[in-house]
């Protein structure tokens, strides 16, 4: 955990580098699984099964018994609050629904845009130490929204050839009927490519390590679309003299547990605030299941102290986190001037793991500096924009010549003559 105290410019350039990803030798295997997925299907997949996931697997497809098994291993409680979360998500993205547009530009010339969900979409969710099934509902639930036609999702199975319960009584509580058990970058080459058993789809959603990251990418790269550009989770927290240092520090222990990669990082101008938050890390992190992966992350963590509000709010734009947590008296001003994040919590009882789950704002967000120019999964993600245009007779002749002149100056003639020739059948008309 790196301590730095009014920093010079160069300084802080260099302590808020991202952890670098040892990626030497990563495409070129990554590359391997996707030809071998491409080319032998559900053979290479199941080699891969037994490979990575030490799993034997006949039959990929989750059946309606093993749907209702684990429905009945998922405690009541847990159920409700998986429904209760569900029913935030849908209320938030339900509103984001984009209206049609209908003008008309020019008398006789009327241009529409209309939304319609992706055909086909498949989720990614990880199912290793820290199951992600609140992934399922970043993802179901606005595609169901979308009006998605076809959703399948891919997770990797336990040894015994079993998915995590949590898991599918998410997936099935949001109407995805088609579970595979596949994981990793194969997982991402199946629904890239389609294999046998699992179809191909236009989008992939989901977190992953950085098999499946790279995976996406390249893929991306070819004939299936992402999400977004992904990698390790990362938070931001702005704290003043009158913030509340133990809920300062359960935040940036709440995303530094999530992988040793993650970066957290701590803005402030109050030394005293520093010290506080600091001395609270290393208290909470000895009462925390996951210390070894803490500590471990911690490596990256920052605790920055700057000589004014306007510094701080310089560089958390310019960093653009994944997550930022403004816990400051004037976090409500504050919110207003953030021009690059994923998603903004604003004020002492907003922490950032509210979003990960039941807020109802998306957690699947931009990282490693893509907030410049990516938002977070939303309603749009799962929808696409098809525009339309018809002309009257009256309308072509109002921009008619406006085409012809553009199309000889671009020397494309087959252009002007597709509207010379329709201005002439109307003159002699």
């Amino acid at each position: 955990m790196l301590y730095l105290i009014n920093p010079t410019q160069s300084k802080l350039t260099a302590a808020l580098q991202r952890p670098v990803m040892e990626v030497q030798g990563l495409e070129k295997s990554v590359k391997i699984v996707l030809n071998d997925i491409k080319q032998k299907g559900d053979v290479a997949l199941r080699d891969y099964t037994e490979k990575f996931d030490f799993a034997t697997i006949t039959n990929f497809r989750v059946t309606e018994k093993e749907f209702a098994e684990a429905e009945k291993l998922v405690p009541e409680s847990l159920k409700i609050a998986i429904l209760a979360a569900k029913s935030n998500i849908a209320a938030f993205h339900k509103v984001q629904l984009p209206k049609e547009v209908l003008v008309e530009t020019a008398p006789g010339v009327t241009c529409r845009q209309k939304a319609v969900g992706i055909n086909s979409v498949g989720f990614y969710v990880p199912g290793g130490t820290a199951p992600l099934f609140s992934s399922v509902l970043m993802m179901a639930v606005p595609a169901k929204i979308a009006g998605c036609k076809s959703m399948i999702l891919c997770t990797p199975p336990q040894a015994n050839g079993s998915v995590n319960p949590v898991i599918l009584y998410t997936a099935k509580a949001c109407g995805v009927k088609r579970v595979y058990k596949a994981g990793g970058a194969q997982a991402i080459a199946a629904m890239a490519y389609g294999t046998e058993s699992i179809p191909k789809v236009s989008k992939i959603f989901g977190p992953g390590n950085q098999y499946v990251t790279m995976a996406k990418q390249l893929v991306s790269s070819t004939n299936t679309a992402i999400d977004m550009p992904a990698g390790p989770s990362e938070l931001i927290v702005v704290a003043d003299a009158q913030s509340n240092p133990a809920f300062v520090a359960s935040d940036l222990l709440s995303q530094a547990e999530h992988g040793t990669d993650s970066q957290v990082i701590l803005l402030t101008t109050s030394v005293e605030m520093a010290k506080l938050v600091k001395l609270e890390i290393e208290k909470q992190t000895e009462l925390l299941s996951r210390k070894e992966t803490i500590l471990k992350s911690l490596e990256s963590a920052r605790l920055i102290v700057l000589p004014s509000e306007q510094a701080v709010v310089e560089t958390m734009n310019n960093y653009a986190p994944e997550h930022l947590i403004l816990a400051t008296q004037n976090a409500k001003e504050l919110a207003e001037i953030v021009e690059n994040a994923g998603s903004v919590f604003i004020g002492n009882y907003t922490p950032e793991s509210a979003g990960d789950y039941a807020s109802g704002t998306n957690h699947t967000l931009p990282t490693n500096g893509a907030a410049m120019a990516y938002s977070g999964l939303n309603i749009d993600s799962f929808m696409k924009k098809i525009t339309f245009q018809e002309i009257t007779a009256q309308g072509l002749q109002q921009i008619g010549l406006t085409i012809e002149q553009m199309a000889a100056a671009e020397l494309l003639d087959a252009h002007k003559n597709a509207v010379t020739l329709r201005l002439k059948a109307l003159a002699s008309s």
